[in-house]
């Protein structure tokens, strides 16, 4: 049975490694899709040892999903609507910011998910996170465009999405 788990672990870095070369060569052309099959193979047989310490269990799995449709969310949807939001601010002629630094207060748990919640803030254009406070669980963001001052809200807006996920994926 120990050897399936490896195998778990093994599959689970393969297909990882697998579908970031796809996304990112966009290749489609069956010599693309082998050569990048094998790398595949050499980096998941060289990595796998050092990413992954014990065995997967299904709970790891859903894990990994949610970090990839995190991923998938920040990248393709956040992140774009954001350049968006601030290539129009910028080459409008009327410039319409409202810089504030809001509370944004945070609900997850581990200081893994805060620091992926706190790291998306700060990539995202338009906000920055300047101070993270542990002891009350309060992230000090700098928003270019505040809508609002209520740290609620202010949490609605920049980082709930991204809390959802972080919960998910850390717990």
């Amino acid at each position: 049975m120990a050897h399936v788990g490896r195998l778990v672990n093994y599959l689970a870095v393969f297909t990882l490694t697998y579908l970031f070369y796809v996304v990112f060569t966009g290749a489609t052309t069956l010599f693309s899709l082998a050569l990048g099959a094998l790398a595949s193979v050499a980096i998941t047989a060289l990595t796998t040892p050092l990413l992954i310490s014990r065995e997967l269990r299904l709970a790891d799995v859903s894990r990994i999903a949610y970090l990839l449709a995190y991923y998938i969310y920040y990248m393709a949807v956040a992140e774009v609507r954001a350049h968006i939001d601030i290539a129009r601010t910028v080459l409008s002629r009327r410039i319409s910011i409202s810089p504030a630094i809001v509370e944004v207060p945070y609900y997850v748990q581990t200081s893994f998910g805060m620091t992926l919640v706190a790291g998306s803030i700060t990539n995202t254009p338009g906000t920055v996170v300047v101070q993270v406070d542990t002891v009350r669980k309060i992230l000090y963001v700098h928003w270019l465009k505040a809508l609002t001052h209520r740290p609620e809200e202010a949490r609605k807006h920049i980082s709930a999405r991204f809390e959802d996920f972080a919960a998910k994926i850390f717990g």
